[in-house]
Order: C-alpha cells, then structure tokens, then sequence
C-alpha cells in the first residue's frame, strides 16, 4: 500500500498551535473548544479527549498529527471504522530540536519544516487492518510528533477517532460488563425478547447511559456508527461534505486544485461538482429502510422486539451510549429466528448433508430420515455445541438408540428396506442448545466430522510456566487433521462459569480475531499412546490471564472446539 503524501501546512500548525498539545491540556479550554464541533472540522489536529467524525474518499488517505512535549505521557488512540474495513498506521517522529513549544523565536520557513519532518519517516508505532473498533494504548509515551494515517481501500467510508493523554480519567467510552453478550430469552412468531447485562458506567459510576438496540436480517455491527451508515440515505455517502467545513482546503488538492488563501471561496461550486461526480461513481443503493431500525430505550436492559415477520431470522445489536459524551460501546450481538406460523413441522433429513438444529431450553425437535435406496445400516452423527442432548431414534416405530450426548458422537444403526428413521432430540434444562445432525447409508469415504479423542481437555504444564510463555498438551487421534491454537487475554475475575458460557463447541476459528491466533498444524499418531502433542505458546505479558482454545478442523472444513484452558503466565521471573 503506497501511502499519499499528506499536508505539511497542517503539520506548521501542529507545531505552532499550544492549545492542542496533548499532554498540557487546559480543562477550562477544552470544555469551550469541544462545545464548538465547527472547530475540529477544517483541522487535521487531533484534539485531547474528544471524539471526531471524518470521511474518507476510496484510496484517498488522510492524516492527522498531535504533538507530544514530555516523556512518559500516557497515550490513548481509537480508530472506529463506519462503512467499511480500514488501515492505519501510527508513527512517531522526534520533534527539531530548537522547537519545544515554549520559544519565542521566529518560525522556520514551511519549506526547512517540510525538510526536517519527511527527512525521516519515522517509527511506526501500530499497524490495523480491519473492520473492528480497534486502539493503540501506552502507559509511557515518549514526546515527539504523532502521525496517524488512514485509508479506506474498499469504498467511501466514515469513521471516528478519539484520542487522549489521561485515559484513565476520562473513560469517555460505557465499559461491558463481565458478561457482554445478547441474551435471547423469549422468542415468538412476531417478537424476540432480548436481554443484557446493565454496563458499570452507569449502574456502578452514575454516569448517563441509554441503551440502543439496532434490529437488521444481515449481519451483526461492531460499532454504532457502522449500523447508522447503514441507515443513512445513501449508503455510500451520508451527507455530502459543505467546501470549507468538512474538508480543509488541503483535501481539494486530490480533486485537481491548487488552495490558496485568495481563491479559496471562488472555486467553492467546482468543487461541489467534483465532488458530486465523486459520489455518483461510488453510489450504492440504500437498504430498505423497514430491513434495520435503532430503537433508543432509556436505561432498561430488558427489551421486546415487535412487528417481526415470522420464521425469519433477525440480528440484535445493543449499544451503551454516554449521552453526556454521546460515545458508546458494543455488547457482543446475537441472532435468533422467529418462529413459524405453522405448527412446527418434521425436519427432513437429507442423505450426507449436516443439517443445523436449534433447540429451546426444555425444548424437543424431531428429524425424519427416509433413505430413497435399499441400506444395510445408517451412519448419525450428531454434535452438540453446548450442553449435552438426549437423542433417540425409532426405526419404523420401534426405538433403536436411546443416550445422552455431549460434543460430538457417531452412531452405526443396522439398516432395514424401505425403512424410516424419527429422531427425537430434547434439549438441556440450562439453556438453548445447538446442534449439528448429519445421516448418510454411504460406507467408507471421508467423515464430515473430524475424529476425537475420549479426553478433549488442554493441560497445562505449570512447573513451564514462565512470565512470557506457557506450555500446554492435547490428544490427537490416528487421524490426520489440522489443529489451530487460539489465545485470548481475559480479565483477573474471569473464571470457570464464564468459560462454560462461552464453551460453544461449533463456534470455529472463522469467528475468531486473526490477532488471538497462535498458529495452525496438522497432527496424528499411529499409536494411540503416542498421540499426543505439545506446544509453547511465547509472546504473552508477565502476570497476565490468557484463554486457549484448540480446534480440530475436518476434511469437509466441519471443526470441534477442545474444552478451553485457562492460564496465567508468571508474574515475578
């Protein structure tokens, strides 16, 4: 990616301008300047502890600069995209050493400036590429020239950025609870009952939150700005930028114009038409505005959609806000399917196919299976993601298979002509269960699912524990396949009832961050007693809570999660 030169005019004010150094912020000032959003507007300036809205162009990077004066300052920087994935990079530069903010000298020419700045590209600090609210954070930031430089490479794309130098203080983002997920607890042909826990930030600090729930039948967001683009007017371009306040005149060099301070106005309506051009090439056309809705509740965090559709499957977002600071946060969304008009019919089973099966807490499914050909026996397997599930299965009315199941199970029925199979399944008295049913009369071949073994947990070798790293064991089988290690830093009260939540066996590595992977290999054993292997998972902080997730992925790309471990490096080495 070649990164387009940014606006070294902007970089003289970043230089020149005392009232927008990060780490000497005047409270007082500050509260006036954020009241005035016009002031943020022209500026690439990132101002201390307030959130900007921006806009990017496709391929058109933008940059923005803050100048640390003092070592050992902490640093905070968040990027939330809108639209659409993006990249950024922030760099660190060293600041001339005859400019400390505090002299009284004339300033250099804009020329020598330009010089000492791109003499030396500087130390890149952090890299993201992605579509997730993503941070740079430091306890101790040396002083120098800050750059941070954005792109969008799919479309045109809003997005946020907040940074600041008291972190700790400010808080201005509504912190999860320990448990951030959607619960689903009542569904219905037209409404689906959503539940959360309340955020700390106002239930325990007395902060103003309100509660945002956003209903669509796509995808889940991970911020809310990203679901209101998508409610916008136009998807690719939610209100055309007035010349003058939404870009500074520097953006106009893109579209052909050379700013200056005399003419600036003058080419005002050209620019509007290059910019209308611009929005005509990238014009996608707006969602149906019934297919996403933001409902606002005030501080409940029990809700109940209505006016759904019936067997349709929806998907919940709940966002905390901060009214007073209008930020907010993302609890981890859900989906749930509405349920049929009908009275629930028999689910067909077809011959090699998985089928997904859900089942409410106590509740019953039935599959039928009708072989179309003559079959000496029948394959099923079953795999249950959550909490175990009884399973039974009449051939022709009598009952041939009657057990329990936890993870996944394979079971060999003799076969019978023109025979048909009931599958009842009854879920667990805990909670909704999930479940992957497949059935095949085909012998030999390649199984859908990847084989166990009887022991599915990861053990841990404490006497290899270091403050970097841990040492940790699994059982493989006589098969060859594919196992991913995962990690995940978890907080100090995190324990065994959390990860019995988030045990959900048919999760796989796709819904996974490419940052918490630890690597993939494949692995098998011709001895059984042999089949075990062993890994050092390094690069992990001193006296820190990790949670590992190992997954064994099959030769149709079906995967089963181990039973996760958690770990702690050691604190003092």
């Amino acid at each position: 990616m070649t990164w387009m030169c940014g606006c070294y005019g902007l970089v003289l004010l970043v230089l020149g301008v005392m009232g927008q150094k990060l780490p000497t912020r005047d409270e007082g000032l500050f509260q006036m300047q954020i009241r005035d959003k016009a002031l943020f507007h022209d500026s690439s300036v990132l101002p201390d502890g307030a959130e900007i809205s921006g806009y990017l162009f496709r391929d058109s990077p933008k940059r923005y600069y803050f100048v640390v004066e003092e070592d050992n300052t902490p640093l905070l920087v968040t990027v939330t995209p809108c639209d659409a994935p993006l990249e950024w990079r922030l760099m660190l530069q060293e600041l001339p050493e005859d400019r400390s903010g505090e002299g009284s000298g004339e300033p250099e020419p804009l020329e020598q400036q330009k010089q000492q700045i791109t003499a030396n590209e500087g130390t890149e600090l952090f890299t993201y590429k992605g579509n997730d609210v993503e941070s740079f954070i430091s306890t101790s930031s040396p002083s120098g020239l800050y750059q941070l430089e954005i792109i969008s490479t799919e479309k045109d794309s809003n997005f946020k950025i907040y940074s600041t130098t008291t972190p700790e203080s400010d808080q201005p983002y509504p912190e999860l609870p320990y448990d951030p997920r959607v619960d689903v607890t009542a569904l219905g042909h037209t409404t689906v009952t959503l539940a959360w826990k309340p955020t700390p930030t106002g239930s325990i600090m007395g902060q103003p939150i309100q509660y945002c729930v956003v209903i669509n039948k796509e995808h889940n967001f991970k911020s809310l700005c990203a679901a209101e683009a998508k409610m916008s007017l136009d998807d690719a371009f939610m209100i055309a930028p007035k010349p003058g306040r939404d870009f500074s005149p520097f953006d106009f060099v893109h579209f052909g114009f050379v700013p200056s301070e005399n003419d600036f106005k003058d080419r005002s309506l050209t620019t509007n038409r290059a910019l209308s051009n611009k929005m005509s090439r990238t014009y996608i056309p707006k969602p149906k505005v019934a297919d996403i809705q933001k409902i606002c509740i005030g501080n409940k965090n029990i809700f109940t959609v209505t006016d759904l559709k019936p067997d349709t499957q929806y998907y919940f977002d709940v966002f905390a806000v901060n009214t007073g600071t209008n930020m907010s946060t993302a609890y981890v969304g859900t989906f749930a399917r509405t349920k049929e008009e009908a009275k629930q019919k028999t689910v067909e089973l077809k011959d090699g196919k998985v089928t997904d099966v859900f089942i409410k807490r106590k509740g019953s499914k039935f599959l039928r299976f009708a072989p179309v050909s003559s079959h000496q026996r029948v394959t099923l397997f079953v795999h249950a993601c959550l909490d175990a599930v009884q399973v039974q299965v009449r051939r022709d009315g009598k009952l041939v298979l009657s057990q329990n199941v936890e993870g996944v199970r394979q079971f060999q029925l003799r076969g019978k002509p023109k025979a048909k199979y009931l599958i009842r399944l009854r879920g667990s008295r805990k909670g909704a269960s999930t479940l992957k049913v497949l059935a095949s009369t085909r012998a030999g071949g390649k199984q859908p699912f990847p084989a166990l073994p009887e022991d599915t947990r990861i053990k841990a070798f404490d006497k290899l524990r270091t403050c970097s790293s841990v040492t940790v064991a699994w059982l493989g089988t006589q098969e060859r396949n594919k196992y991913c290690v995962y990690r995940r830093e978890v907080s100090e009260s995190y324990g065994e009832e959390h990860r019995r939540r988030e045990q959900n066996q048919c999760s796989g590595p796709e819904s996974r961050r490419k940052s918490e992977k630890v690597l993939c290999k494949y692995f098998h054993s011709a001895n059984l007693q042999k089949a075990v292997t062993t890994e050092t998972i390094t690069g992990l902080e001193e006296g820190k809570s990790y949670l590992l997730d190992v997954y064994v992925v099959g030769h149709s790309g079906h995967s089963v999660k181990y039973q996760s471990k958690l770990v702690k490096t050691r604190k003092y080495c």
